[in-house]
């Protein structure tokens, strides 16, 4: 086919890096964006874009091939709910929806259609972790049997249980990426600062029986060394990977030899935070293009709400809850 005509609806701080991913791409045309107001106006200018104030007037207008959908998550499902009604293939941002409940309308809408959808897990394609994948499929790790996901900074995502839905989501999906189903949930939440549930410490069981901890908080900071850090470890080795794409390190078990991948003088692009959406985008269009399935099928942002609602409920009943299929 020709050029994947985008469209782009949201034009907020992920918003700009889909508009600049999709105008960058040699395979990819960005037609249109979607504001509820004129601030995305002088961006899609820039791009080259049309701009519009009216989803239903840019999709008869435009009839781009896909759609990608970058709000906030309270009014994300509604949206990318009226992308789909209209029939449109769509790239979502995470997370999939505010609920559950939500999600899985937008899940039935795009199976009865059978529609292309695909969800921003980016964090699958940051180097780091793509080496993780690796190691694990190689076996390096031997059998996987615990875990550790850490994320924290200042950022106010302005809903209870902000940190959960939207930031941890991230780290649920990367866990169940790597090591399998999440079974059940035990959570502790404080809203000592007052801002809602922005600190949360949880406990994880997998199915296949192995164990995580997840701590994640935006009251920190990111400039704190060591903001995202993960672990994973196995019955022949362990993987260390600090601040998602910055340093990667491989020991196998008894060795006192590591393997360790850090970005080099000239690869700045390896070294931005944000670059590893441009990785997941690539694979994005290609299999777009294919006509295959999405590389992160909507499907995992369902997975990681449902670790999400089990550890507001953990919390809330002071128990272990299991993770709903």
């Amino acid at each position: 086919m020709n050029k994947v005509r985008v469209a782009l609806v949201g034009s907020g701080y992920w918003g700009r890096h889909h508009a600049r991913v999709f105008h960058e791409h040699p395979q990819a045309e960005l037609c249109a964006l979607v504001g509820a107001t004129d601030r995305g106006k002088p961006l899609a200018e820039r791009l080259g874009a049309r701009h519009y104030r009216d989803l239903q007037a840019m999709l008869g207008a435009e009839k781009p091939d896909l759609v990608t959908v970058c709000l906030p998550f309270q009014r994300q499902a509604e949206m990318t709910l009226r992308v789909l009604r209209a029939g449109y293939a769509v790239l979502t941002e995470k997370p999939l929806a505010a609920t559950s409940a939500e999600a899985r309308e937008l899940l039935r809408e795009a199976e009865t259609r059978r529609l292309f959808f695909g969800i921003n897990f980016n964090h699958r394609y940051a180097h780091p972790f793509q080496l993780a994948r690796q190691a694990i499929d190689r076996g390096d790790l031997g059998e996987t049997v615990c875990g550790v996901w850490r994320f924290g900074g200042a950022w106010d995502p302005q809903h209870p249980h902000g940190t959960l839905i939207e930031s941890l989501c991230h780290g649920f999906d990367m866990l169940e990426h790597l090591i399998g189903p999440v079974s059940s949930v035990m959570c502790e939440m404080t809203d000592k600062t007052g801002a809602g549930f922005r600190s949360a410490a949880l406990s994880l069981a997998f199915a296949n029986g192995a164990v995580a901890s997840v701590l994640g908080t935006y009251d920190s900071s990111f400039e704190y060394p060591y903001s995202h850090y993960f672990e994973l470890n196995g019955t022949e080795g362990r993987v260390f990977i600090r601040d998602t794409q910055k340093h990667f390190l491989l020991t196998r078990k008894g060795s006192e030899i590591s393997k360790t991948w850090e970005a080099g003088l000239f690869n700045d692009a390896a070294r931005q935070f944000t670059r590893m959406m441009d990785a997941h985008l690539d694979a994005v269009i290609a299999a777009f293009i294919a006509g295959a399935p999405p590389p992160i099928p909507a499907q995992c942002g369902l997975r990681a709400l449902l670790v999400a609602e089990a550890a507001i409920a953990s919390h809330a009943e002071g128990q272990r809850m299991p993770v709903g299929l």
